[in-house]
């Protein structure tokens, strides 16, 4: 019994007490790890379809990435709001209530993605349509939407699931479940496209099927918990005043995603109205940025979840640490990697397709939008302290106007009167600047606040 508890122990983290940067570094790597892996599968489907199908397939594939993320986008910020109720009072030591919230934590993920999986599959014709994809890549496109939909549930359980383990400091768990599940997924394209000839559905199937794993393992993970953390179907139920808490930070951050996709969907429109090579293009670029992203991403949610705890502790010097620390290593890291991504990017392109229209579109995506992307730490980490204060609408609020409100006035007057491919791209730089600035100030306004009144 001591043993099994001592084991329990080392995947958690004190975060409100010792050193803080090896902290922050031992959670956000997984973290990282979890996401770049989720990304690198995401990618092998990509690159299979376009390898060994046709650079069709390739675009159907890529041109649902905006459309999953709209759908999946409002119940995935519910997940950020489970993360900062079960740290906040894992930071407040209401340990006797964890066990409550997890469980309705867990009940919110399954219904919320059986909600996202009946909208996904019967609004997938509509959806593609308005966005104007080509004629041939409309119906591999609907396929692999109503494909992918039916992982919906398992996705949504996965990250909520993963988001009850890291908000007490486990990152290195949900990585194992992730990794399992991406190997399976890569066997399976291999096998379903160049074996069996199914294109999008194979893919789609095989992503359906990794997810399927990926939640399970993380559930199991929490049914074989010590007793605060442990799940159980009998226990299951949804506890008014934990859903309450989830929805004041979730509902917020996940408005905010499904606006930043929506604003994404008419971008993707747009890319669309310069046709299936420029989607192409676009879709093999998106990958280093998506890399990007989880770089930062993982500091954005240490510091939402090292935050949260330690500000229900009212710990208000370590707060300060962990925003500066977390903004200095989020921003070197990402550094590290666009620079070793620019010097490879015809390599790794090539890995996508050997058509030189589609790679004369990578290239442009890459020189004009992923030489910048290391400006989005200034949003995507201050935002993140600022929800673990429990201040979430006000990022919301700063995000949907620099990054969704500016983005669609920059393409229907900017794009509309200089119709070029680089034009549309420089939406992204012009868009991060602006968010920046306004989130980083908002960031120091609320901390004077919030450590005043707390």
């Amino acid at each position: 019994m001591i043993e099994a508890r001592e084991k329990k122990r080392k995947n958690e983290i004190d975060m409100t007490h010792g050193s803080i940067a090896d902290k922050l570094i031992k959670f956000a790597l997984p973290l990282m790890a979890t996401s770049i892996l989720q990304q690198l599968f995401n990618a092998a489907d990509i690159a299979v379809v376009g390898r060994f199908a046709s650079a069709n397939h390739m675009a159907a594939v890529g041109s649902n990435a905006s459309v999953s993320s709209l759908i999946l986008g409002l119940f995935m910020g519910l997940s950020v709001g489970a993360n900062v109720v079960i740290a906040s009072l894992i930071g407040a030591g209401n340990r006797e209530k964890i066990n409550e919230a997890l469980h309705t934590v867990i009940a919110v993920s399954f219904i919320a993605g059986l909600i996202a999986m009946t909208i996904g599959f019967f609004a997938a014709g509509p959806i593609l349509s308005a966005m104007g994809a080509p004629a041939e890549v409309m119906g591999y496109a609907i396929l692999y939407l109503r494909v992918y939909c039916l992982a919906m549930p398992f996705i949504l359980l996965y990250n909520f699931s993963a988001a009850v383990l890291r908000s007490k400091g486990d990152s290195r768990r949900p990585l194992i479940a992730l990794f399992l599940s991406g190997v399976i997924n890569i066997i399976l394209n291999l096998i379903l496209v160049i074996v069996f000839h199914l294109h999008v559905i194979g893919v789609a199937v095989a992503t359906t099927v990794s997810n399927i794993f990926a939640s399970a393992l993380v559930l199991y993970f929490l049914m074989t918990e010590e007793e605060t953390f442990r799940f159980s179907f009998r226990k299951i139920r949804i506890k008014s005043v934990y859903l309450a808490g989830m929805i004041r930070v979730g509902i917020p951050a996940g408005v905010q995603g499904m606006i930043f996709s929506l604003s994404n969907v008419v971008i993707q429109s747009s890319i669309n109205s310069f046709g299936a090579d420029a989607i192409a293009g676009s879709t093999a670029a998106q990958n280093l940025e998506f890399i990007s992203f989880c770089i930062i991403n993982a500091f954005g949610q240490t510091a939402v979840t090292f935050t949260s705890q330690n500000y229900g502790a009212g710990n208000q010097e370590r707060c300060r640490k962990v925003f500066r620390y977390s903004m200095l290593m989020g921003i070197g890291m990402d550094l590290c990697y666009l620079a070793l991504s620019l010097l490879f990017r015809v390599q790794i392109m090539s890995l996508f397709t050997m058509d030189e229209a589609v790679l004369h579109y990578a290239n442009l995506r890459i020189m004009c939008v992923c030489v910048f992307h290391f400006l989005i730490a200034s949003y995507e980490i201050s935002g993140g302290a600022i929800r673990g204060m429990n201040y979430s609408l006000l990022p919301a609020l700063i995000s949907v106007f620099g990054t969704c409100v500016l983005r669609l006035t920059w393409v229907f007057t900017v794009v509309r009167a200089h119709h070029t491919f680089e034009m549309l791209m420089y939406v992204y730089p012009v868009s991060w600047v602006f968010t920046g600035i306004v989130m980083m100030t908002t960031y120091y306004v609320v901390r004077k606040r919030a450590f005043r009144t707390g």
